[in-house]
Parts: structure tokens; sequence; C-alpha cells
């Protein structure tokens, strides 16, 4: 699905930046132009970058409590 039309960005794009590091929507911007445009996507983009940092937290948090 494309979350920024200005720049023509996609959830993918997204979630795939996120899984490279980028952890604001400064870096996104920065990454991908997400929000630096209309500012529309703004949101959407902010939800799925805490979405997909999320993830990362779960399954970094299952593996640090399972035992040895």
């Amino acid at each position: 699905m494309y979350v920024c039309l200005c720049h023509g960005v996609t959830d993918r794009d997204i979630r795939a930046a996120a899984e490279n590091g980028c952890a604001s929507m400064r870096q996104l911007g920065k990454e991908l132009g997400v929000g630096t445009q209309c500012g529309r996507c703004a949101s959407m983009a902010r939800g799925i970058l805490r979405e997909s940092r999320a993830e990362d937290y779960l399954a970094l948090a299952d593996l640090l409590a399972s035992p040895a």
C-alpha cells in the first residue's frame, strides 16, 4: 500500500527502512522522503514505523527472556 504519494513510498519500504535501522520520523524522512512534502502521510508512516519497531522489541524481549 502506498503511504506517501509524493515520493512513492510504500508500507514495505517503511518496514524495510525500520529493519535497516531507521528509528524515527526524522531518519525516515532523510532516507525515503516520507513526511517532507505535503505531510499527509506522516501519521500513517509514524504508525507503521512504531509497529515495525515494536515487533523488533518484542522479538528481542522474547529472546532475552528464554533460558539459555
